[in-house]
């Protein structure tokens, strides 16, 4: 089906003002399939670590997000939790949602810091329940396969020194996948409490966004045009990218002081933790403000690419397999020309990507309770530069839909109304099971200058 440029005002969705918050019993109710998910695989103790860059396996399983420091949680069949920390955060951790004992390991914390009193590693974990000829699981932040190397259990992404503490005691096995596999994680399941409290970091980012596109303007500088986010101090998922001109194909930048102008590529992506939202195309009014050789852009990159995105967002559903989301993209955008590299869609959580279903010949299929990113991305190396339309829907079978309904009415008027918009204004056919999590879900303008001139499907 063809698309076109239409003047579409996109409509006030609404903004929530209070945040829901995540109760005690669902963290209880986590960890304790976490642990009865570890015993079955025959482990005696688990251990899972967390820094500031990676601390969603942590985070989840006590709501304790670990900052500036190093985190370990240990827990030993039968023994009581025990969460090592360095000093600062010694106060948050105490505040976990799960029941543990609070210790203090200085090494944990920065250089520099007071290290006297400080026992060796291993005798911490000794006292925490772990014995010689323990079988410990460990959970870093990635879990490998026999593609990878040929031992993948044994294989650990965890610190060294920690490893080798583990490991002075017993086997080691990789147990990441218990939370991050992409059909069967824990973590790619997710209660409708932290659906609705990733609703409102969508809404939230989502709107930062809008409020930037459409002030946004030739002459400001990148870090000027950035201001115009005005973020709410929710924990970010990712670095915020802003970047406009040549340094647009370099992707993950971080905005500077360098001048936007007039017939500059432009990108923006902002995430706050559960949610990102991004945009590309150009500082212009229309095709006028290009170069010559990239006035095409919309004929050659932008409008095939949104296409794709419709077909993408139709297709998405319980049920279907990773595969064929991947395999419509590559046949949609497979010239070399748009150069998609990474995968066309992937599982959000905590961070910005925890895992993906969604590659070549994939048979995974996607399940309800998750939450997946739009993220097709061409990376042309070329003078057309990109497109993008990044955002985040849920799928939620009958009962999860109903669930959502009675418990977050207001975030469930807003998917709702979001759908309408997409399905009724946008062209995009949606399945009942999909609901967008973005103020922005579908909504484009190549031209970004041309406030509201937006694609939609005819």
């Amino acid at each position: 089906m063809p698309v076109e440029l239409r003047h579409l005002e996109l409509p006030d969705f609404g903004t929530p003002t209070i945040r829901p918050e995540i109760a005690k019993t669902v963290y209880e109710d986590r960890f304790h399939r976490f642990l009865t998910a570890v015993w079955a695989r025959g482990f005696d103790a688990v251990a899972v670590y967390g820094d500031r860059e990676h601390c969603a396996n942590i985070a989840y399983l006590t709501g304790f997000d670990p900052r500036f420091e190093e985190a370990l949680l240990i827990v030993a069949k039968g023994k009581k939790p025990v969460l090592l920390t360095g000093i600062e955060n010694q106060g948050v951790a105490r505040k976990s949602a799960i029941e543990a004992e609070v210790v203090v390991y200085k090494p944990f914390g920065l250089l520099g810091q007071d290290r006297t009193d400080t026992k060796f590693l291993p005798d911490y974990l000794a006292e925490a329940g772990l014995e010689t000829g323990s079988r410990i699981a460990a959970v870093g932040w990635k879990y490998f396969t026999q593609k990878e190397h040929p031992k993948p259990s044994t294989c650990l992404d965890i610190p060294s020194y920690i490893a080798d503490a583990l490991r002075g005691f017993g086997p080691v096995g990789n147990a990441a996948d218990v939370l991050m596999d992409s059909s069967t994680g824990l973590r790619t399941h997710i209660e409708v409490d932290e659906i609705a409290q990733f609703e409102f970091a969508a809404t939230h980012g989502s709107e930062a966004v809008r409020r930037l596109l459409r002030n946004v303007k030739p002459g400001i500088t990148e870090l000027e045009a950035s201001q115009l986010l005005a973020p709410i101090g929710l924990p970010l998922s990712a670095h915020t990218l802003l970047t406009s001109g040549e340094s647009v194909a370099d992707g993950l930048r971080s905005p500077s002081s360098k001048t936007i102008q007039r017939g500059d590529p432009f990108l923006i992506a902002f995430s706050y933790v559960g949610a990102l939202t991004a945009r590309a195309g150009f500082v212009a009014e229309g095709p006028d403000d290009l170069d010559d050789n990239i006035r095409d852009y919309v004929q050659r990159l932008a409008a095939p690419y949104f296409e794709t995105v419709c077909d993408w967002y139709s297709t998405v559903g319980i049920g279907v397999e990773g595969g064929r989301l991947d395999a419509l993209v590559r046949e949609r955008l497979g010239d070399p020309f748009f150069n998609v590299l990474l995968n066309p869609g992937h599982l959000l959580h905590l961070e910005e990507w925890i895992n993906s279903p969604v590659y070549p010949n994939s048979v995974e299929t996607l399940h309800s309770h998750s939450a997946l990113q739009m993220d097709i991305i061409p990376a042309t190396g070329s003078a057309y530069q990109t497109a993008n339309a990044e955002d985040g829907i849920v799928l939620l079978d009958e009962r999860g839909r109903a669930e959502i309904r009675e418990k977050y009415p207001d975030c469930w008027d807003r998917m709702r109304a979001r759908r309408e918009f997409m399905v009724e204004y946008l062209g995009i056919s949606l399945r009942e099971e999909v609901m967008p999590m973005s103020n922005l879900c579908g909504y484009l303008t190549p031209f970004i200058l041309a406030r509201n001139l937006a694609f939609v499907r005819t």
